[in-house]
């Protein structure tokens, strides 16, 4: 399974960057095989074709899980995050993918912020998003309460989701057989 961080902070080297790494390593309990830092991806993300940034798109849409993550600015996701966003095609460039969306804010007031924002640019680009999106304290973010109730609660469908769009069978459709005549089925 390939998993893949993406992070939309301004700030380069962030606690976003550091949460949403520590979280995909407590979902998959290894280190992601892929980082995407993206303000690190610089002008290139103000326009279409920047080569740069289009192999760092084929990288997150080839992955199998990816974990989302942008703080709370303005109630809402990052620019940053909307401008790597808008590189994906509609409806397919995340398909097959399982995405986890986090975000980290300042207080509880925007705790719906990842399923209401986040995860719907999520599913229109084509993403499965099986479970409900993580918002952490960006104060508390490394502690592993802040992530234990939702890891307990999620972490077995993610795996799950996530296997199922590594599968080398996905997409394929098995017809069952007819049932016989007689039969206690």
């Amino acid at each position: 399974m390939i998993t893949t961080v993406v992070v939309g902070n301004p700030k380069p080297a962030s606690h976003t960057l550091e949460a949403a790494t520590v979280l995909a390593e407590r979902i998959t309990g290894s280190a992601p095989d892929e980082v995407v830092d993206v303000i690190t991806l610089g002008a290139g993300l103000l326009g279409w074709g920047d080569p740069g940034v289009q192999a760092v798109v084929e990288t997150v849409a080839g992955s199998d899980l990816v974990v989302v993550a942008s703080p709370t600015f303005k109630a809402t996701y990052t620019g940053v995050l909307k401008l790597f966003l808008d590189q994906f095609a509609t409806g397919e460039g995340l398909a097959g993918v399982t995405a986890v969306p986090l975000m980290l804010g300042a207080g509880p007031a925007h705790h719906m912020a990842p399923d209401v924002f986040l995860k719907p640019v999520l599913v229109e680009l084509g993403a499965t998003t099986p479970t409900q999106g993580l918002y952490l304290n960006d104060k508390h973010y490394g502690d592993p309460s802040s992530t234990a109730t939702w890891l307990d609660r999620w972490r077995d469908v993610v795996l799950a989701s996530a296997a199922h769009s590594a599968s080398p069978a996905l997409g394929t459709v098995t017809t069952p057989a007819p049932i016989q005549e007689g039969s206690n089925a």
